[in-house]
């Protein structure tokens, strides 16, 4: 009974926060078949990044800048970016800015849910260490999902060279967050949470504006207010 509580606390916070987001498009809610389909392919890129990441270690013996910013989050962020740009970015159903956040959030948190029950199985968590992977490493995933699905969406709806400009922002942004993150965690050892905790919540102050600001951009949201006069 203590293990199932363990992985159902490793898997809750990835699926709550899902939820969430999925609940926070105001328009045109996407296909929940694909958001999940999206969120299981963050499960399985875990493969390919730990064993580029195991490969890195073993060829480069990298220092803490080394492994915070190429072998961690630069691993991680470009898988994700690399599935999102090729099997969702010009999906018929990525048509409003906001789908972009969702389906990065949705890949991110896959991603962190595995990386959750994979903790707790190693590990022996408890509880209590699962709560606080859940504001974190959880937490920080989707706050860096919002980072590049903003961008993605503001990119899907550019054109010309703006758009390959925009693109390249929505990798190297969330890249450059995660790598902060974990620089501050593998440096850190005593005095971490007095910076992990100002990082996450400016991550989360901007994340909201980010995902208020793509509403406001949906091509849908006239058309909403249509049919609400109209009833």
């Amino acid at each position: 009974m203590l293990w199932l509580s363990v992985v159902s606390s490793a898997v809750a916070p990835g699926l709550a926060l899902l939820v969430y987001f999925y609940l926070k498009d105001k328009y045109d809610a996407e296909p929940l078949h694909l958001v999940l389909k999206v969120f299981l392919l963050g499960l399985l890129i875990v493969v390919p990044v730990m064993i580029i990441q195991r490969g890195l270690t073993l060829g480069l013996h990298p220092g803490p800048y080394i492994e915070s910013f190429l072998v961690s989050a630069g691993v991680e962020e470009f898988l994700k970016w690399f599935v999102l740009y090729h099997l969702i970015f010009n999906h018929t159903e990525f048509d409003e800015p906001y789908d972009g956040i969702l389906y990065a959030v949705a890949i991110s948190l896959g991603f962190a849910t595995i990386e959750n029950v994979m903790y707790a199985w190693y590990s022996h968590a408890s509880i209590g260490s699962m709560f606080l992977r859940a504001l974190l490493p959880v937490s920080g995933h989707a706050m860096f999902g919002v980072v590049m699905g903003y961008h993605l969406g503001r990119a899907k709806f550019s054109k010309g060279k703006r758009r390959g400009i925009i693109l390249a922002v929505s990798l190297l942004l969330p890249w450059i967050w995660h790598g902060i993150y974990d620089f501050i965690l593998n440096t850190m050892a005593s005095y971490w949470i007095w910076f992990i905790v100002p990082l996450m919540a400016f991550l989360w102050y901007g994340g909201m504006i980010k995902v208020a600001k793509a509403n406001s951009l949906s091509p849908f949201r006239l058309l909403k207010r249509e049919e609400e006069v109209n009833m």
